[in-house]
């Protein structure tokens, strides 16, 4: 992969006019109007100040009026004079003569304070929007981690992170994005950990990012990943801030987007979509039963249906005897192939997950028992469906569930359709050539110039400590080097009270 091959197209702003503040009040006020398109909800307070003419501008819907009241109308009224900047009370104070500067700060939940004769803005934080509490994430949740998780203001993830890692050489840079939106957003590292090449690279594809509006972590995670086009997400989203931390500490790079709270973490493999926080919190050989658990699991949810589409229809002898004479049974009046039995079943759950998810709580749970029980049961009664047919859809759906990422368990059943047609087609010998196909683009697929399959493509031994199981924590004493950290050394000495 080649870096820096490109430069970055410049961001043009909407505004091309770029005015300036003038000494006329009057005037500077109908500018700031119309460069908010004489929006209804700019409102202006006007008053008296070193005797002469000024006007608080504020918009009605982004401020808290008390914080107004109380840290700038109150003492201008009170004082009457004198600097402005002693006057109001306030934890940040800006000075700006530019139109397009003032307009952003009123955007951004500041008023503005225009004094006749003085041709400098000054720009004062009154905004306080609600937000939603910390809580542990729905989709995330575990046994023996912490349980708050990321909400969608984008100071209070920061915050999460840093109550967590308490180093000056965390390092936030912040960016906006969408010339009507003007999203932030920002990346946030170990300035002294993370890879310099890969840091300028991220740079360099969001620089790249010219639109009108991006609202979400998913718009910025289509936009920079290397290849649109595979089943597999390159880049990890987590709304767990220990999980974000975590990552951070092995040399990774943060993304987080106003808004979301979800954040992006590059680079990523494979195998990191099958680590759970709750593997680090547990005893080692705990975590790492769940751990190879979780991997079975995949093979499942890909290959099972497959493979009994296969045995059906081409390899029956590999069953025992009585065992074949139950699936054969319960096959004998059903008028469709087992490809279609399949895929027809797999389409039920995706439209029983889909529409749980839409629905109400109370209502979902009963959709659920409806699907079950009802569904499962009319379809075997009606001859539409096998019994053994119902046992491995099932047994597929629950093993794609078991991810401790969503992305990765819908990617997972979705790639299991191809190979359930290749099984159809050729038995056994479709199963294995599509499963290589998978692990040949496995091993060609990067994240940011990472190796997406690493440490098994390349190998890499002394990263297998923490792949497919996790040795106990005091033998953890480098760090992984698929992100390519600065310092590969994580621990010194650990259980030396022994010697």
């Amino acid at each position: 992969m080649s870096f820096f091959k490109n430069t970055p197209k410049q961001n043009i702003t909407l505004n091309e006019n770029d005015k300036q503040l003038t000494n006329d009040l009057k005037k500077n006020i109908e500018m700031i109007h119309e460069y908010l398109c004489q929006t209804e909800d700019l409102m202006f307070k006007k008053m008296s100040f070193n005797k002469m003419g000024c006007t608080i501008l504020f918009l009605d819907s982004m401020v808290k009026k008390d914080i107004l009241q109380s840290s700038v109308i109150g003492p201008i009224l009170e004082k009457k004079s004198g600097e402005i900047q002693n006057v109001v009370k306030t934890t940040e104070l800006k000075f700006s003569s530019n139109i397009s500067e003032v307009g952003a700060s009123l955007l951004e939940g500041y008023c503005t304070i225009l004094i006749e004769n003085d041709a400098i803005a000054k720009s004062v934080v009154v905004g306080e929007i609600a937000e939603r509490s910390i809580e542990e994430p729905a989709n995330e949740r575990n046994i023996l981690s912490s349980h708050d998780g990321f909400v969608e203001n984008l100071s209070t993830n920061i915050l999460l992170l840093r109550r967590r890692i308490k180093s000056p050489q965390l390092k936030v840079k912040f960016f906006t994005l969408g010339k009507i939106t003007n999203t932030k957003v920002s990346m946030v590292f170990i300035d002294k950990l993370a890879n310099k090449k890969i840091l300028e690279e991220v740079e360099r594809r969001i620089t790249f990012i010219d639109v009108d509006h991006l609202l979400s972590i998913g718009d910025i995670e289509e936009f920079i990943e290397d290849n649109p086009h595979s089943p597999f997400p390159q880049m990890l989203t987590t709304e767990r801030p220990d999980r974000g931390a975590s990552y951070l500490t092995e040399g990774k790079i943060i993304l987080i987007v106003d808004g979301s709270p979800r954040i992006l973490i590059v680079p990523i493999t494979f195998f990191a979509f099958y680590q759970s926080p709750d593997d680090y919190n547990s005893r080692w050989v705990l975590g790492s039963f769940f751990r190879i658990i979780r991997f079975f699991s995949l093979m499942i949810s890909i290959s099972l249906p497959a493979i009994y589409i296969a045995i059906i229809s081409f390899h029956s002898e590999v069953l025992p005897i009585g065992i074949l004479y139950s699936v054969r049974v319960s096959l004998e009046y059903v008028p469709f192939s087992p490809l279609v039995e399949a895929i027809v079943m797999q389409i039920i759950l995706e439209l029983l997950k889909e529409a749980s998810i839409r629905l109400p709580t109370p209502i979902a749970q009963t959709l659920g028992i409806v699907g079950g029980l009802i569904i499962g049961t009319a379809v075997v009664e009606a001859n539409l469906v096998s019994n053994s047919m119902i046992v491995v859809i099932g047994l597929t759906a629950i093993s794609s569930f078991v991810a401790p990422v969503n992305q990765m368990g819908t990617s997972a059943r979705l790639l299991g359709f191809p190979v359930m047609i290749a099984a159809s087609l050729f038995g056994f010998f479709g199963i294995v050539l599509i499963l290589m196909v998978l692990v040949m683009h496995l091993c060609k697929l990067e994240s940011f110039g990472t190796h997406y399959f690493s440490p098994l493509a390349p190998f890499k031994l002394e990263d297998l400590k923490d792949t497919f199981v996790r040795l106990p924590t005091w033998k953890l004493k480098t760090r992984p080097t698929d992100s390519q950290p600065v310092y590969k050394q994580q621990q010194r000495h650990t259980r030396g009270w022994k010697k």
